[in-house]
């Protein structure tokens, strides 16, 4: 049987500061960068050590999942959005190894026209220039999937964990994720809906009550139009003044821990409820936790299996 491609793809992100200004470049697709946006941008990844750890990430996470499904059929890549390995280049390696067939799956959950969309227009470029053709089949979204919640949901047990147990019920959950321009309601984008559907499952997976978890977005975009709401920093002050002393920060739209989660969380909004005095906890990301590769494993292999059966 010819190998069946599982094209894992990823935003991307800087291995360096060197590198800040071309990463910029191809985000904003060459429009020219102010100076204030690429100091402050160099600032955010200087505080968190200079360098995007998304990378390194991601390639655990092919590993884990190529691992995981086997040496057969399958033969797993990454590409990356908006950086090295890109998406464009690696469909162009995909089709010198004779890959004809794959499943590509992007390490987001939700599925977004102006995200996940996005990604398969890069397959799509890549099989232009390089005049191949791959039947490729888009894993679009995987927010329910019990793996996942169950993942999620540690990640919230382990948080509330940090506070001594006749303390707990006291902590408030605050789940995210990316924001997008409001436009997208209108527009019928599932994102917002299958972001607090996730949100809400992992919630009474941990039997957490309603008053004791709540939603918010957070990093958004530095444009004129309207974003989705409220962003973390201001909710995380509402809360204060409700009267909330202790928050367990879940961001359920990343995988990974990256610039949006190390920064915007672990810096911006922790400071923000530090001063307000409340105690802000994040526990760590999904990474390459095995119930996460999992929940990869199963979308890949349910995306491929009419070609693993004998008719297919």
């Amino acid at each position: 049987m010819k190998p069946i491609g599982v094209l894992v793809m990823a935003y991307g992100g800087p291995s360096s500061l060197a590198e800040i200004p071309g990463y910029l470049a191809d985000i904003r697709a060459g429009r020219p960068t102010s100076r204030e946006v690429l100091e402050e941008i160099t600032a955010n990844y200087t505080a968190i050590g200079g360098r995007s750890p998304l990378p390194e990430i991601s390639a655990r996470q092919v590993t884990a999942l190529r691992a995981r499904l086997g040496p057969a059929p399958f033969r797993c890549y990454l590409g990356m959005r908006h950086w090295s390995p890109w998406i464009e280049d690696v469909v162009g390696e995909m089709l010198e190894d004779g890959i004809e067939r794959a499943v590509s799956v992007v390490l987001a959950p939700h599925f977004s026209a102006l995200s996940i969309a996005k990604y398969g227009e890069r397959i799509a470029a890549g099989l232009s220039l390089y005049r191949g053709e791959i039947d490729f089949r888009h894993v679009a979204s995987y927010h329910d999937r019990p793996g996942l919640i169950e993942a999620l949901a540690a990640r919230v047990d382990a948080g509330l964990g940090r506070w001594p147990a006749d303390a707990r019920d006291a902590v408030h959950v605050v789940f995210s994720a990316h924001s997008l321009p409001e436009r997208i309601l209108a527009a019928g984008d599932p994102y917002d809906a299958q972001l607090r559907e996730t949100a809400a499952l992992v919630a009474a997976r941990c039997g957490l009550e309603p008053a004791r978890w709540s939603w918010s977005y957070q990093s958004a975009g530095r444009t004129a139009e309207a974003w989705l709401g409220p962003q973390i920093e201001d909710h995380v002050a509402d809360l204060a003044a409700g009267g909330v002393t202790g928050i367990v920060s879940v961001p359920v739209g990343f995988v990974s821990d990256h610039v949006e989660i190390l920064y915007d969380l672990d810096v911006k909004a922790r400071e923000v409820a530090t001063g307000l005095g409340v105690r802000f906890e994040r526990p760590p990301a999904l990474n390459d936790d095995p119930l996460f590769i999992a929940t990869l494993a199963e979308v890949v292999l349910e995306h491929a299996n009419p070609w693993l059966t004998p008719a297919g």
